[in-house]
């Protein structure tokens, strides 16, 4: 075997047909990345001429000149090939070592163990641990993630969409037929019209108290990824004249508990090619969300719902199904719903969040989670000891 830097296009070449390919290990990331002050790199290991792994790392001062050395998603790697692991992770830290890093952390979009639609793992289904013990055994220590470690998950492979539509619970299909009798349309948005996406996610954020991402970083996201119709910004929108009729209404409940039909509706997108800012517009935006779609699956990142309009037109419903009719036109295989918070508790905040994406149908899935490996055991240790000081 040979460890070896490699240009970016190499990388995107390999990642693109990489069972293990995630967004977050993309140029496209490094990219983000990059505008923040890190630095980006390109490694991977060859056999008899061919790239067997490979991954992006980026890097960034963080501790008395110390850099951190960072693989969001993970290195592309049989975490379970311990022979293959050892030697990518021995020449990387050498590498790290000669370039003034402390510390390797790695974040795999890597299955630990295969569960149901509540959480519970799947009697003879896959178990991953050795890839856990692989990276323990190597030195890595588990510590907190960036992102989910658990996420919802619905298969698409194999799937037509009359079948798929019938599979969710009865009241997501009622809430979806819902939004088309309400009136509800959806679109994709252009990049000037990201400010009204900011406008829809920053209001949620203030209301359930979480960190909205910045314009910029939307804007930037779009810049990175759209030119490949790899990111899609989706909002649901009502009608002006009809919404003024239905002001005197509003709240009234109108959800029943019987089916309303097992069909599937189509949402009715709007004509994309008018502007979409509020002023100059007949419709008025009332749900909005972002996805990613690379690889295999669509990514439910991020969204947002106007408060006045959230219980009669339970637009991101709407949002949904327009987007996994998208997937199954697209030949994706999965729609990644993404996180949830922990496994599904009944007792715990964001169970409800769960509900929402377990009505679709689906299952549970749960990452390795991410882990470190001290490269400076001195630095490491004195970071770690300023760092729990800190927060005491």
């Amino acid at each position: 075997m040979n460890f070896k830097t490699i240009e970016q296009e190499e990388f995107r070449k390999f990642a693109d047909k990489s069972p293990y390919k995630s967004f977050f290990q993309t140029p496209e990331i490094a990219n983000l990345r990059e505008k923040r002050g890190w630095t980006s790199y390109y490694f991977a290991v060859e056999k008899d001429g061919k790239l067997i792994a490979a991954s992006m790392l980026v890097a960034k001062p963080t501790f008395l000149g110390k850099s951190t050395f960072y693989a969001p998603g993970g290195l592309l790697i049989d975490y379970e090939d311990k022979s293959v692991l050892s030697f990518f992770v021995k020449h990387l830290v050498s590498y790290i070592k000669s370039h003034n890093g402390y510390v390797l952390r790695i974040e795999p979009y890597y299955e630990l163990i295969e569960r149901d639609r509540d959480g519970n793992p799947v009697e003879k289904g896959f178990n991953h641990k050795q890839a856990i013990n692989n990276l323990v055994s190597l030195g890595f220590k588990k510590t907190e993630a960036e992102n989910p470690v658990y996420a919802f998950v619905l298969d698409l492979k194999g799937r037509e969409e009359k079948e798929l539509f019938a599979s969710f619970k009865q009241n997501t299909r009622n809430l979806i037929n819902r939004t088309a009798r309400k009136g509800v349309t959806v679109r994709e948005l252009k990049r000037e019209e990201l400010p009204l996406f900011k406008k829809i996610t920053e209001s949620t954020s203030e209301r359930r108290h979480f960190e909205d991402k910045s314009l910029d970083y939307y804007e930037t996201m779009y810049d990175l990824f759209a030119d490949k119709g790899e990111v899609k910004f989706i909002v649901a929108e009502i009608d002006k004249a009809k919404e003024s009729g239905n002001s005197a209404t509003r709240g009234l409940p109108e959800v029943t508990t019987e089916d309303e039909g097992a069909s599937p509706v189509t949402t009715g997108a709007s004509d994309p090619s008018r502007e979409g800012t509020i002023s100059e517009s007949s419709t008025i935006p009332i749900s909005a969300a972002m996805f990613i779609t690379y690889g295999d699956e669509v990514i439910y990142l991020f969204s947002g719902s106007d408060e006045k309009y959230m219980k009669e037109y339970n637009a991101q419903y709407a949002i949904q199904w327009h987007m996994i009719r998208y997937a199954l036109e697209h030949g994706f295989k999965r729609y990644n719903f993404y996180g949830i918070q922990g496994l599904p508790d009944p007792d715990k905040p964001g169970y409800g969040i769960y509900l929402f994406k377990k009505g679709f149908g689906g299952h549970v899935t749960e990452m390795l989670g991410a882990y470190e490996l001290p490269v400076n055991k001195l630095f490491y240790s004195l970071h770690s000891l300023l760092s729990k000081v800190k927060h005491h």
